[in-house]
């Protein structure tokens, strides 16, 4: 059995597709489990705000690193199994193309911890709490949900069960695509510490140049940042 963990400021966005066809038989048969986890039960802030503007200025507002590194502490200190293959994965559309061999890589996993980003991403924090990022196409949603639906179904067919006829999955087919650029976005706060596994103290901080309000030396550092995904 695979669990799969999503974790996402809309929890009421899966209802019904969770509920439906292959994926609610799959999870009445206990072939998967799936976890949903609102992002704002972790938040410490009064209003459960989980969001910020960016720093050196932009549009839109970024979701903040504090509430997710804190849920995904509280997820792992769930864990009692030491020996679980355990992959954390943000959706974005920066992340590598989801391919049938994605798909089948993952399956090998005995939990998937799934973040689905809003707004204009993730503090670029984030990037050093999770194992990997994965965009689902060369295109934009307003959120991770739907590609977190995406990689959930994908992958819990490769569960045996999961699809009714043995051949089924032998016959399916899967398209290449293009790269995608961008960079690396940061909002509050402006200095994060975070644990390692030998209980290192490290702290994390948002690049100079962005607090600077020098907005033409942050777009020059903004392209030189910016990169394809691999």
């Amino acid at each position: 059995m695979i669990t799969f963990d999503l974790i996402t400021i809309f929890p009421k966005a899966f209802d019904s597709y969770l509920a439906e066809s292959i994926i609610k038989r799959a999870q009445q048969k206990k072939l998967i489990k799936i976890k949903i986890h609102n992002l704002r039960d972790y938040t410490m802030d009064k209003h459960k705000k989980v969001d910020d503007r960016p720093y050196g200025g932009g549009p839109g507002m970024i979701l903040m690193v504090e509430s997710i590194s804190k849920a995904l502490r509280a997820l792992k200190s769930k864990i009692k199994n030491q020996k679980s293959k355990i992959r954390i994965i943000m959706l974005t559309p920066a992340g590598k193309k989801f391919t049938q061999r994605e798909v089948e890589r993952l399956a090998k996993y005995n939990q998937l911890i799934l973040l689905c980003g809003r707004y204009e991403g993730f503090d670029a924090r984030v990037d050093k709490l999770v194992d990997e990022k994965i965009s689902i196409g060369d295109y934009v949603l307003s959120g991770g949900e739907l590609p977190a639906m995406v990689v959930v179904e994908a992958v819990a067919r490769q569960i045996p069960g999961v699809v009714g006829h043995k051949d089924a999955l032998s016959e399916e087919t899967f398209a290449k695509g293009l790269d995608y650029v961008e960079y690396p976005q940061y909002t509050r706060p402006e200095k994060f510490k975070v644990k390692s596994q030998k209980s290192k103290v490290k702290i994390m901080e948002v690049p100079k140049v962005l607090l600077s309000g020098n907005h033409k030396e942050i777009k020059k550092w903004r392209e030189r940042q910016s990169k394809k995904r691999k």
